[in-house]
This record gives C-alpha cells, sequence and structure tokens, in this order.
C-alpha cells in the first residue's frame, strides 16, 4: 500500500468525509483543526524542505510533532493551553489515520501517546459593578457605531454569550416582546435561551431603530451589514476599556476581553445567590463542574464563610444569660 505521499490525501478526507459528513462538525471545530494543520504545514515546509504536496504521514513522528509544539510555544508564543489544544486537533486526526489506515496504526499510537502538558489555572478575571458602568458608558451612543458597540457590551456582559455566539447573532434569534429573550447555538450545537433585563432591551430596540432589521441580517453588524469578526469584537471592548480606565482607574491593570465580560456575567449570578446549576445552564457549559472557578475566584463568598468561623485567640465558652433573665425564667 502507498504510503509515503499520502498526507494530502487523508487530511482532505478528514476533514470532508470524517468531520464534515460524518460527524457533522460546527463551524468553529472545523476552523480550530484547520488552523492546525495550517500552522504544521507552514512548520513542516521550513524544517524539511517540502512542499505540501510532497509530504507525508510518516513525516510526522511524534519527535517532529514535539517539535512543532514547542515552536508554538517558544516562537509564536502560545501558551500550555493553547498548545494542548492543537495537540487535540492532531489526536483527532491520527484516530482518524489509525480506523483508516492500518499500515499506519503504530506511527498513531505513537502520537496518540504524546501527553498534555501541565498548565497553571490561574482565577478568572471578572469587573466589579463599577468597573462594568463605566465600561458601558464609554461608547456614544449618538452615533451608529457608538449604538451598536453599547448594545453589544449590555448584551455580552448580562447574558454571557461567547464570542462565537455574538458574531453569529441574527434578529430572527431575538424576541423584545413580553418575556424578552435571545436564542442561540453553543458549544455542541446545543440550543439555550437567556432572557433579557430591561436595560439590554431598550439598548436592543435602540439598535433596531437604526437597522433595518431583516430577521436573517445580523445584530451586531458591521459597516457592510455583514457580521463582526471575533478580531473586530476584542479590539472594540479592548478599546472602550482603555477609555472607561480614564473614569475607572481599576481598569487600566485589568485585560478587559469579550471572555472576561463572560466571567462576569457568571460572578454576577453568583454574587445574587443564583445556584451553580442554573449559571451552568445559563452560560451553555457541559459539566456543572465548569462553575467552581467562579466560586474559588469569588472573594466575599470566601469572606462570608471567614465570618462564620471562630478566631483562634477566642476562647470558647457556653452562654450564660444575665441572672434578671434566669430570676424571670424560675418564677415562671
Amino acid at each position: 500500500m502507498e504510503t509515503q505521499a499520502d498526507f494530502p490525501r487523508l487530511l482532505q478526507a478528514f476533514f470532508t468525509d470524517h468531520l464534515m459528513r460524518r460527524q457533522q462538525a460546527s463551524p468553529n471545530t472545523i476552523a480550530a483543526q484547520r488552523d492546525t494543520f495550517r500552522l504544521l504545514i507552514g512548520f513542516a515546509q521550513q524544517q524539511l524542505r517540502k512542499p505540501p504536496s510532497g509530504l507525508s504521514v510518516s513525516d510526522l513522528s511524534p519527535s517532529f510533532l514535539g517539535s512543532f509544539l514547542d515552536h508554538l510555544e517558544k516562537i509564536r508564543g502560545n501558551t500550555a493551553r493553547t498548545r494542548n489544544v492543537r495537540l487535540a486537533s492532531l489526536r483527532s486526526f491520527f484516530r482518524y489515520i489509525a480506523a483508516t489506515e492500518p499500515a499506519l496504526c503504530g506511527l498513531a499510537q505513537r502520537v496518540l501517546a504524546i501527553p498534555n502538558k501541565r498548565w497553571k489555572r490561574r482565577q478568572v478575571d471578572f469587573l466589579s459593578r463599577e468597573e462594568v458602568e463605566a465600561l458601558l458608558a464609554a461608547p456614544d451612543r449618538a452615533t451608529w457605531i457608538g449604538c451598536r458597540d453599547h448594545a453589544l457590551l449590555v448584551v455580552a456582559v448580562q447574558t454571557g454569550l461567547r464570542v462565537s455566539e455574538l458574531v453569529g447573532l441574527k434578529w430572527q434569534d431575538v424576541c423584545l416582546l413580553n418575556g424578552a429573550r435571545i436564542k442561540c447555538f453553543g458549544k455542541g450545537r446545543k440550543e439555550r435561551c437567556t432572557p433579557l433585563r430591561r436595560d439590554a432591551v431598550a439598548a436592543l430596540q435602540s439598535l433596531l431603530r437604526r437597522c433595518d432589521g431583516a430577521p436573517s441580517s445580523a445584530v451586531f453588524p458591521n459597516a457592510r451589514g455583514g457580521n463582526l469578526s471575533r478580531d473586530a469584537i476584542e479590539y472594540l471592548v479592548a478599546k472602550y476599556a482603555a477609555r472607561a480606565a480614564q473614569s475607572c482607574p481599576s481598569l487600566r491593570h485589568k485585560r478587559v476581553s469579550p471572555h472576561v465580560l463572560r466571567h462576569t456575567t457568571a460572578m454576577d449570578l453568583l454574587q445574587h445567590g443564583v445556584d451553580r446549576t442554573v449559571i451552568a445552564l445559563w452560560l451553555g457549559h457541559e459539566s456543572v463542574n465548569t462553575t467552581d472557578v467562579y466560586i474559588h475566584a469569588d472573594m466575599d463568598l470566601k469572606e462570608r464563610a471567614l465570618a462564620r468561623t471562630t478566631p483562634h485567640d477566642v476562647k470558647e465558652g457556653r452562654y450564660k444569660p444575665p441572672e434578671t433573665l434566669l430570676a424571670f425564667l424560675q418564677s415562671l
């Protein structure tokens, strides 16, 4: 069996037959896999001096892939967590190879044995109420762009939608009547509905008056009427955070991103006593345990727990009522 120049054929079949046809993977999953292999092919061209059409699966040895993963961290500046995501994409490809090309099972098994790299789990960043108010006040709502950006920030802070969910939001997914809500498809193509407060409804109604409001049009369009990109949303959030830092100095020490706004939603729900099961459903988490990171980050919750404990330098004892109370009870 020919296995030397089989990489282009197998990679194309992996995307078209396995991911798209059989697994019906989401566009985000396909994009993540695509980016991994674009980086890998570029690295292979530099290191092996071969064109993409001349690569073979045997070129992708565990040592070569280890060098590629190190390149992502040391040269491209990726975190260990991103490195593990790229490794997961490679594993998915080699699991497909093991199932379709028996002659390559040995190589596939060695690649699948590459371990993940451990990484430090930091506490999540989130904004306080004062910082949120400063951020929402930053856009100039007298302009169309400012009105759009204000509505986007309000919806992001209140609903906790992911960037991909904000990008793909259509007016047909928004209900501004009684029981106002937003419908979206999250990870794993799971549909969920998130209720809207009056401030979010007012912001979206103001934006709707400035747009055509066609059901299939984007809620947060770019200047040409298409969807905003992920990078555009990242940019505008950072821009308004820098502007808001002029009136709220604490923002100068925080890196504000769309995902930080998602964390802010979760922390606001937690601090108002919402059960973590509801928070997981609200944010579209796969597991309730994912919300544990917010409990670890909530200092107010920890301080309330600390207030219930007894200091070490205080002697324990039983309550002794005043003598007048004892006299009253004895007289009964």
